[in-house]
C-alpha cells in the first residue's frame, strides 16, 4: 500500500524532532497515569514496603527475612520519606529514573544500529506506549524501579563497547542496584556475566576463558548457597502441589494424573527442586510449559478482550522479530547475548515458580524484547 504524499510529508518535517515528541509523549503518558489512578498508587504490598522504608528513614533498621530480598526499593523509599515528601516523593523519583531509563533505551539502540535513529525511535516509542510499562511508574510498587534498572542496565551495558573505565565502573553500579531491587535482579547480572563468557569463549586468547571456567567451578558451592537462601522463603513444592500457573488462581491449573512423590523433610530449597523434578518429570514439564505460555502470551483471564487482543497482534510479532534479530550478526554480539539472556532467564525464573495474575513479572523485560524487535523491523526496512 503506498503512503500518501501529504502524510509522508509530514513525517519528513516531524522525524527531525522525533525526540522532542517522544519526550512529549513519555510527559503525557505519566499524566495520564496520575490522573488515572487519581496520584499515588497504593496496591497489593504496597503497604508491606511503606512499613519498611519508614523504618529505615526514622531509625535505620532494616528488617530481616523475605522483605530483605527487596531491600533496595524500601531504602529507595525511605529518602523521600525522610526528606519529608512523602508518596509524590516517591512517585516524582520513581518517574525521574523512568525518565533517564528511557534515554538509556534510546542511546543503547541507537548505538547498536551503528547510529540509525529509526530503531531507537521505535524501541522507545513501544517503551513509553506500553501501558503495562508506564503504569507502575505511579505504583508505590518495587515493579517502576526494576523496571527501570533493567532499561538502564542494557544502556549501561551497550557503553562498554567503547572500553572506557568510567563506563565500565557505571555498568557494575547499575548491575549492582538491579540485583538489590528485586529477588529476581541477579538475572540481569547473570546475564551480563553470560554475554561476557561468550566474549571469553570467542576471543583467540584461551586462557581467560579457562580462567573464568575454573573460577566458576571454584565457587559453586558460594552460588548454590546464595541460590538456597534466595529460595529459602517461597513455598515452591506449595504451588507445584496445587498445579499453580498463576498463583493463587485454580481455574487455570494442571492436574496430576498420579500421586506427587514430594521431597523428605529436611531438604534444601534447591534440593527439594531437583527431587521434584527427578521423582516428577512428566508433570514438572507441564506445569513448567504452561507458566512458559501464561507468561509470553499476554492471554491473562483477568484482561479484557482488547488488551488481550493488542497483546497477540502487537507482541507476538515482536517476539518473532526479536527472535530473529537475535541472530543478526550485524547488531554486536555481546549485546545481543545480553538482551535474549535477560528475557530467557526471567522466563526460566517464571517457569520454576509461578506467574502473577498481571504482567509484572513480564512488564521488566518488554524492553530486551523491544529492542531487538526494532532493530530487526529495521533491517526489513533497509533490505527493501
Amino acid at each position: 500500500m503506498r503512503i500518501p504524499d501529504s502524510v509522508r510529508g509530514l513525517a519528513q518535517r516531524l522525524w527531525p524532532h522525533h525526540r522532542v515528541l517522544l519526550a512529549g509523549l513519555w510527559v503525557l503518558v505519566q499524566l495520564v497515569f496520575l490522573r488515572k489512578f487519581h496520584g499515588p498508587h497504593s496496591a497489593n504490598d504496597s503497604s508491606r514496603y511503606l512499613a519498611y522504608a519508614a523504618n529505615i528513614a526514622e531509625c535505620g533498621y532494616f528488617e530481616p527475612g523475605h522483605n530483605l530480598r527487596y531491600v533496595l526499593y524500601p531504602l529507595f523509599q525511605s529518602l523521600w520519606l525522610w526528606l519529608g515528601l512523602g508518596w509524590w516523593g516517591i512517585v516524582a523519583g520513581q518517574m525521574a529514573i523512568s525518565a533517564l531509563a528511557t534515554r538509556a533505551i534510546y542511546r543503547g539502540t541507537r548505538q547498536l544500529a551503528h547510529g540509525g535513529s529509526g530503531a531507537a525511535a521505535l524501541a522507545t516509542l513501544l517503551y513509553i506506549g506500553w501501558p503495562d510499562i508506564q503504569q507502575f511508574n505511579v505504583f508505590l510498587l518495587t515493579e517502576s524501579l526494576f523496571i527501570s534498572l533493567v532499561a538502564l542496565s542494557f544502556g549501561a551495558f551497550t557503553r562498554i563497547q567503547r572500553g572506557r573505565p568510567h563506563d565500565w565502573a557505571l555498568l557494575v553500579l547499575v548491575l549492582t542496584l538491579t540485583a538489590l531491587a528485586r529477588p529476581n535482579g541477579f538475572m540481569v547480572p547473570l546475564a551480563a556475566a553470560l554475554a561476557g563468557l561468550d566474549a571469553l569463549r570467542r576471543a583467540p586468547n584461551r586462557r581467560p576463558w579457562r580462567a573464568a571456567l575454573l573460577g566458576l567451578v571454584l565457587l559453586a558451592p558460594l552460588l548454590w548457597a546464595a541460590l538456597n537462601h534466595q529460595l529459602a522463603t517461597y513455598y515452591l513444592m506449595d504451588t507445584y502441589q496445587r498445579g499453580e500457573l498463576i498463583f493463587r488462581y485454580q481455574l487455570w491449573a494442571v492436574h496430576q494424573a498420579a500421586p506427587l512423590q514430594m521431597p523428605p523433610n529436611g531438604t534444601g530449597p534447591v534440593a527439594r527442586v531437583v527431587y521434584f523434578a527427578v521423582h516428577n518429570p512428566a508433570y514438572l514439564a507441564r506445569l513448567m510449559l504452561g507458566k512458559l505460555f501464561v507468561f509470553i502470551s499476554y492471554l491473562k483471564p483477568h484482561y479484557s478482550l482488547a488488551h488481550r487482543a493488542v497483546g497477540v497482534l502487537v507482541l507476538w510479532p515482536a517476539y518473532w522479530l526479536a527472535a530473529r534479530g537475535t541472530w543478526r550478526t550485524i547488531i554486536w554480539r555481546p549485546a545481543r547475548v545480553f538482551l535474549a539472556a535477560v528475557f530467557l532467564l526471567q522466563a526460566a525464573i517464571v517457569m520454576l515458580t509461578v506467574d502473577d495474575w498481571d504482567v509484572r513479572f513480564l512488564a521488566p523485560v518488554l524492553s530486551m524484547v523491544f529492542v531487538l524487535a526494532a532493530l530487526e523491523l529495521q533491517r526489513f526496512r533497509k533490505a527493501r
